[in-house]
């Protein structure tokens, strides 16, 4: 597995990480445990060492999930994970708070459920726009000197929200939606990370599922499955977007490669300080996703896939509104 360094922080990591988060929550029904973590530690033996969690996640159960997986080969991974929402809350909704206090007690729930002594990658799971980012950024430094944090994060935070946290403490990664069915960060996002030195890792990197080409207009999703309430997974805009992934397979079977392969093929040529984190629950997708890794993009390739995709505009948004109203702040 080849290695890529997140932005000038020295955070060496392989070129693909696990995003976990669907083994237990976010995509329906959580996975096996058993299976779960022979999954992480198959990603483990196939030389992933960039593992992705948040204590929102469940909440709390997919960092528990991770750190029992994790155990065996702590000194050998890099774990990353999020603070960000008040949690639980008895609703099940996800209130934002990043006060100081709470990021505090998040680190120390995190330390314990992970069973870790430092988190290498820290983030802040989204902008709180009632706490200034310099203060954010503050706590973490503290925590960093404190030694229970090894690298600061930011998750779908702004140009200038980057900026303003990076003048406090180095931001060593921005974890942002990045995929060739989004491409907004192109505009600001990544001229900003380029020049401060700061690594990109791009979440949903297959478009949660739908660039796989295994998605269509009559997949029905589970009850619990948040693209239940993604404008961008509606059955209108599914039957819209197929183009895409017509797109995407044709190039593929050219390469002799997948649909999937080709998408993660191209983020990773975009920039060499880019790590996707798409995520699985199946070890043959885990070894699908990986071997994009030893699949090149020459120029040529990549610009006949810009002029395809091109001539295609994506239908739906990519979040209620509601939801939205969070990211790039």
């Amino acid at each position: 597995m080849q290695k890529r360094q997140l932005g000038n922080a020295g955070l060496s990591v392989s070129a693909l990480g696990l995003g976990c988060m669907g083994l237990s929550f976010g995509y329906g029904p959580a996975t096996d445990k058993q299976q779960a973590i022979s999954l992480i530690r198959g990603a483990v033996e196939r030389g992933v060492t960039l593992f992705d969690t948040a204590e929102v996640y469940g909440p709390f159960t997919n960092e528990e999930l991770l750190g029992e997986a994790l155990a065996p080969v702590r000194d050998s991974v890099v774990i990353a994970t999020k603070f960000g929402f008040e949690l639980p809350q008895p609703d099940g909704k996800q209130v934002i708070n990043s006060r100081p206090e709470l990021i505090r007690k998040a680190v120390e729930g995190s330390l314990k459920r992970l069973n870790i002594e430092t988190i290498d990658l820290l983030y802040q799971h989204r902008v709180d726009p009632n706490v200034p980012i310099e203060d954010v950024a503050g706590t973490v430094k503290e925590l960093i000197q404190q030694g229970k944090v090894k690298h600061f994060g930011l998750s779908e935070a702004g140009a200038q929200t980057i900026r303003r946290a990076h003048a406090v403490q180095p931001v060593a990664a921005l974890q942002s939606e990045y995929s060739l069915w989004w491409r907004e960060p192109e505009l600001e996002i990544l001229p900003t990370l380029e020049e401060l030195g700061i690594g990109f890792v791009p979440f949903s990197p297959l478009g949660k599922g739908f660039l796989t080409g295994a998605i269509t207009e009559n997949t029905t999703f589970d009850s619990n499955d948040f693209r239940n309430i993604v404008p961008r997974f509606s059955v209108e805009a599914r039957k819209a977007n197929q183009n895409l992934v017509e797109v995407l397979g044709h190039i593929a079977r050219q390469k002799q490669a997948t649909p999937a392969q080709i998408a993660l093929a191209w983020l990773l040529a975009q920039k060499p300080w880019i790590v996707p984190i798409p995520g699985t629950t199946k070890i043959h997708r885990l070894e699908e996703n990986l071997a994009a890794t030893d699949l090149t993009l020459n120029p040529t390739e990549l610009k006949a896939i810009e002029s395809a995709l091109s001539a295609i505009e994506v239908q739906g948004a990519r979040y209620p509104e509601h939801l939205m109203k969070r990211v790039g702040n």
